[in-house]
């Protein structure tokens, strides 16, 4: 059965560690089997470790897992712990009689959301990051949990969002048509400098994409509200934003072409985040890949599957924030839910 979570691809699971004192927490991303991965920056100001191996020139064609995570660049350490985690159950590159488990990462910015920062020496990412780890799932939260836990938009509360969908008009080569179609996800923690809903009302941006009643069943406005593209209110300190998102599928890519799904995806924060990628910002969207289908167009086929992971991404953004609550003591905007009920 569907979840409409990312997970919806078959072999991937998200943990989250939530540490309500702290205000942050961490979410990771982890494959059953090595994946193939890509991705595109575009905000002025990113925070990023092991990303340059993503390259397609590089050696290392496939990674382990994902990271997302909050505390700026404490939340690095994340990883460590996720690392850990996967080298206690023997995964990694292997070089020799060793293994290295790869897992890049990327984190936002949530220092002054009024949670206790006084960690003393070390921060507690690095076991954050294993607990993630250790709780990874198929059926994971959204909202106000992990690396969603300490984040905000503009004017309404972030947090976790995720949505899936199938892609339609795709021919794949080598399978039976039962094991069809296939699928696109996305993963997102929204903690934007721009707004995600239309001036200071409950519409989202991403309303033309929304499926159902995913995140309200508004849809869009009779007409465009007059505060819609006004200068949003200035939120915390300059850099205090980032919006982090994986995209995912099914389908068989080249390191290249998940950089082109990354690339592509990143008009999905467009859609649903204005203003978005801007100098205040450290936008980071990750692609990867598990090789089920093998793809009959590799050109074609490679931009329906773009045009979808960027509508899917859209409406992960709107379900992030329309699914947060807001965690006690929290120094921020309030949540979209307290603002518009639902």
């Amino acid at each position: 059965m569907l979840t409409n979570r990312i997970t919806d691809i078959a072999g991937l699971r998200v943990g989250h560690a939530t540490d309500l004192r702290l205000a942050s927490g961490v979410t990771a991303l982890l494959f059953d089997a090595p994946v193939v991965a890509g991705i595109d920056v575009r905000g002025g100001g990113p925070g990023t470790r092991e990303t340059d191996l993503l390259d397609p020139e590089r050696t290392v064609a496939c990674i382990d897992a994902l990271v997302l995570s909050g505390g700026s660049a404490f939340g690095l350490d994340a990883a460590a712990g996720v690392v850990a985690h996967l080298a206690e159950t023997g995964r990694g590159f292997a070089i020799g009689p060793a293994r290295v488990p790869i897992v890049p990462a990327a984190i936002l910015f949530d220092l002054l959301n009024g949670g206790d920062k006084a960690w003393g020496r070390y921060a507690p990412y690095r076991e954050l990051g294993h607990a993630a780890a250790v709780a990874a799932t198929r059926d994971f939260a959204l909202g106000s949990v992990g690396a969603g836990t300490g984040a905000a938009t503009a004017n309404l509360k972030g947090g976790i969002g995720s949505a899936s969908a199938e892609v339609a008009g795709l021919d794949p080569t080598g399978l039976d048509p039962a094991d069809w179609p296939v699928r696109v996800g996305a993963l997102v923690a929204v903690n934007a400098f721009g707004r995600v809903t239309l001036g200071e009302g409950p519409h989202f941006w991403a309303g033309a994409d929304e499926i159902g009643a995913e995140f309200g069943g508004l849809g869009c406005p009779a007409a465009m509200p007059a505060d819609a593209f006004t200068w949003p209110p200035r939120k915390g300190s300059a850099g205090a934003s980032t919006t982090l998102a994986v995209v995912a599928t099914d389908a068989t890519l080249t390191k290249a072409q998940a950089r082109r799904l990354a690339v592509m995806a990143q008009d999905g924060l467009a859609r649903a985040i204005r203003p978005i990628h801007t100098p205040l910002d450290g936008d980071v969207v990750f692609a990867v890949s598990t090789g089920r289908v093998a793809l009959a167009d590799p050109v074609i086929d490679l931009a329906r599957i773009g045009d979808a992971a960027a509508r899917t991404l859209a409406r992960a953004v709107a379900i992030g924030v329309h699914r947060a609550t807001t965690p006690p003591g929290f120094a921020g905007p309030p949540a979209w839910r307290d603002r518009f009920g639902g």
